[in-house]
């Protein structure tokens, strides 16, 4: 029999405690909590949730974000480290399987940031590290690309899971590549965007994303979007009016739980600070994929061909394949850490 068991999802949308880690992740310790208290068997946070979201590169030119560059990179988090411990940790004692985004430090020398998520067993197991493969418009100023290793769905007690990062989203290939691993649950974390064209309806752009993913997939997709605090307004913005002004702007969150029919299994939240739950049941996947089962009996596999090279890529390979001082790989055991 196929693993398709039935549970509770919690999408969480919040803001950080900004560009404060430690603090930041007691937040989130305490939403897990929260949402385990509510029958949670999965929770998932927003994008870079730990410490935050770089605002700043689009509302500064390079030269004016450069010293902000340098306080988020000084409070970005190291994988495996202190926090990702305390998450793991937190998974645990609550019994969920716990996605969560943060902004990771490279390994290799200073200077680099990558947009991490993490996907954490319910055994406080941490399962992988996904780098976000390329970092959207402005972003770029601040991470650095991930690379396909990371593209795994996870055999988790909620079904096989797969997590994306806000605008991987839209890329059919990164999806197409969870889907024929066999996703049924889709993870999809997103940052409140009031500083998009001002045409651009975040809310609707999530809900379309995650509609689109599910409908082609007949997956279930848990959204979690971050919010814009009075604080973040005031550090980002400061005395400038226009910069207040668009922080404030409306419909730039939001969060849920969409079903393989494309629809919200429940009403979705927006701009507001709160947790969604929603009631999933992953046998509800199968009648859709009769219809179109694109990873099976619906697609030409003599016709289309998808590549993806999985190896990680590091700055230098050694003969032995590792240096003995590197941290464990993500997957490894706390403990056996």
């Amino acid at each position: 029999m196929p693993h398709l068991p039935r549970f509770t999802a919690a999408a969480v949308q919040a803001a950080p405690v900004y560009l404060d880690p430690d603090a930041t992740v007691d937040k989130a310790v305490a939403l897990i909590a929260e949402a385990a208290a509510h029958g949670a068997a999965l929770v998932v946070f927003p994008e870079v949730f730990v410490p935050g979201y770089p605002y700043w590169n689009w509302t500064m030119n390079p030269l004016q974000g450069s010293p902000w560059f340098e306080r988020l990179y000084l409070s970005s988090i190291d994988v495996p480290g202190p926090q990702v411990d305390a998450l793991c940790a937190a998974a645990r004692r609550a019994g969920v399987v716990l996605v969560i985004g943060v902004n990771e430090r490279g390994r290799h020398g200073v200077g680099t940031l990558y947009n991490t998520m993490l996907t954490i067993d319910a055994d406080g197991r941490l399962l992988g590290a996904h780098r976000k493969l390329v970092p959207t418009w402005a972003e770029k100023l601040t991470w650095a690309q991930g690379d396909g290793s990371s593209l795994v769905v996870h055999r988790t007690p909620v079904g096989p899971l797969g997590v994306l990062a806000c605008g991987e989203n839209t890329n059919p290939l990164a999806r197409f590549t969870l889907l024929a691993q066999g996703e049924l649950v889709h993870a999809a974390s997103y940052i409140a965007l009031p500083v998009a064209p001002e045409d651009y309806d975040m809310a609707e752009a999530i809900a379309l994303r995650a509609a689109a993913h599910c409908f082609e997939g007949k997956v279930f997709t848990v959204v979690s979007c971050s919010t814009i605090s009075p604080e973040i307004v005031d550090l980002v913005a400061g005395e400038d009016q226009q910069v207040r002004k668009q922080l404030a702007r409306p419909r730039a969150a939001l969060s849920g739980v969409f079903g393989p029919d494309g629809r919200p299994v429940t009403e979705p939240l927006v701009d507001e600070e709160g947790i969604v739950y929603a009631e999933i049941d992953l046998a509800a996947c199968i009648r859709p994929k009769q219809m179109h089962d694109i990873v099976g009996h619906y697609n030409r596999f003599d016709v289309f061909r998808l590549h993806v090279d999985n190896r990680p890529h590091r700055p230098v390979q050694f003969t032995d394949g590792h240096r003995p001082d590197e941290p464990p790989e993500p997957g490894t055991h706390l403990e056996e850490a």
